[in-house]
């Protein structure tokens, strides 16, 4: 005779936690992975913004060619962006040239700097973490320039290259600073 069959209905203790600590793995992947992708999506914006205010800039200069040394304050470069106060004001050219260099500058200044949005605190957050835009004479004879934005990534990755130096040593490692740079050659059409 056989004793008295016994069913297991149902899950043991340890079943029921082996089954909590796989799912915990599972859901802790996923916060990673999700962390990630915000990351990387505000790595993208960034790198939009910075493409946008390189356009924006290299059309300027474009459209006031006769003065294009002023963007450059000659052959000493000029820096913008995080941290500056004051431009150089351009002194060459017609007084019409000189005031739209002016305001080109200006403007492209206050981009750099976030003015577009502000938080509740009236702080500028309108543009890339630490925004620098660089703009330097390669050749005065041949009337190049690079036009480079520069700013400070979330995560490291690759240092831009040593001839590149626009926001180098801003951002703590070299490896936190993203750029993106043009070359703009002015023509000459006489």
């Amino acid at each position: 005779m056989k004793g008295p069959s016994v069913k297991n209905n149902g899950f043991t203790l340890i079943e029921v936690l082996v089954a909590l600590v796989v799912l915990l793995v599972g859901m802790m992947g996923a916060a990673g992975l999700m962390v990630r992708t915000v990351q990387q999506e505000v790595e993208a914006y960034q790198r939009l913004q910075a493409l946008n205010l390189l356009q924006d800039i290299t059309d300027r200069i474009n459209g006031n060619r006769n003065v294009v040394s002023c963007y450059s304050n000659g052959s000493t470069g000029m820096t913008l962006g995080y941290g500056v106060d004051s431009i150089t004001a351009c002194s060459s050219g017609t007084a019409e040239e000189n005031s739209r260099t002016n305001a080109d500058l200006a403007d492209w200044n206050a981009n750099l700097q976030g003015t577009a949005e502000q938080n509740s605190d009236t702080e500028n957050v309108g543009a890339m973490i630490g925004a620098r835009g660089c703009i330097v004479q390669m050749s005065a004879v041949d009337q190049i320039y690079r036009v480079t934005v520069a700013w400070q990534g979330l995560s490291e990755t690759v240092a831009p290259t040593e001839d590149n130096t626009c926001g180098k040593d801003d951002y703590g490692s070299e490896k936190l600073r993203r750029t993106v740079s043009a070359v703009v050659r002015i023509g000459d059409l006489s």
